[in-house]
């Protein structure tokens, strides 16, 4: 079985079958590249369904060679996990060498959140004076209010919102749907910026989307992480800020409030509760700190 087949083989099943976004096909199939990569080095350069578990080890120690860090070798080796199961369940091989390959150990990096002082010093320091400065608050708004990722962001159509009912229809990862609710603040803000919005001619393949760029097309990823970076330069944030920091605040925040786990699994958009866990952390944090102030043993 040759490469180029089996990887465009995969390539089909991530998009057809997984429905993952062309982001996500594309690092998986940039992991594979890699394996491919190290087994044109070995001496009889083998294809990919002649792989062994020596040969993945092997193609461990050449990645830890480059000085990645554990957790981009975690990931790369769970783009070729994928792989080989891909391989298994279509009957392309017999065996998943992949299988006994332990994962480094990465820990859990907690994300960087903001407090809510901290958000509204970002909005204060937007210039609503400026042509686009209704637009960056209500992008400000909807990122925090719905814990959207960016890429959901930029995608929101006007069709996906229910102003009346407060709430938004978001379109996240293998295209699943899901309902957040969307507060006050944010929906004021969109409200103000729809007054410019109508005034745009935008091309027809983004005429339902909600949020544009001065030229009346689509944000990009991009611009938005640019939007989000000046404005936390300019409100004095000294913090890794990026659109995804306002998805952390969303859930701590929540979860800091005594919101269930379940609905804040629910709101984000997460497959598996464990990935919502990870939130879990400031909320043990403030249980441990009121014990230790007001329990009468502490």
């Amino acid at each position: 079985m040759q490469w180029e087949h089996a990887i465009e083989e995969f390539r089909g099943y991530l998009k057809l079958e997984k429905a993952l976004s062309s982001n996500s096909i594309e690092a998986y199939i940039g992991d594979v590249d890699k394996l491919r990569s190290f087994s044109e080095q070995l001496v009889q350069s083998p294809e990919p369904d002649k792989l062994e578990a020596r040969h993945l080890q092997m193609f461990i120690e050449w990645l830890d060679s480059f000085y990645l860090t554990p957790r981009t070798q975690a990931r790369i080796i769970s783009g070729i996990r994928a792989f080989f199961k891909f391989l298994l369940i279509n009957d392309l091989i017999e065996i998943d060498p992949s299988a006994l390959i332990e994962l480094p150990r990465t820990g859990r990096k907690l994300p960087e959140t903001l407090s809510v002082e901290e958000i509204d010093r970002i909005l204060s320091a937007i210039d609503l004076s400026s042509e686009l400065g209704q637009r960056n608050k209500a992008i400000i708004e909807t990122l925090y209010s719905g814990g959207l990722r960016v890429s959901e962001l930029v995608n929101l159509c006007m069709s996906d919102l229910f102003a009346a009912e407060g709430f938004l229809r978001v379109t996240g990862k293998g295209n699943k749907e899901r309902l957040v609710p969307v507060g006050s603040h944010a929906l004021k803000e969109v409200d103000l910026y729809m007054q410019d919005r109508n005034h745009m001619n935008p091309p027809k393949v983004d005429e339902d989307i909600l949020f544009l760029n001065r030229r009346g097309k689509r944000l990009t990823r991009v611009m938005v992480f640019t939007i989000v970076k000046q404005l936390a330069s300019k409100a004095l944030i000294n913090k890794t800020i990026s659109p995804h920091t306002f998805r952390h605040s969303f859930a701590t925040h929540l979860i800091e409030g005594g919101a269930d786990l379940r609905a804040v699994q629910e709101m984000l958009g997460h497959e598996s509760i464990i990935t919502t866990e990870i939130y879990t952390h400031l909320d043990r944090e403030y249980l441990r700190d009121a014990i230790i102030r007001f329990h009468p043993r502490s």
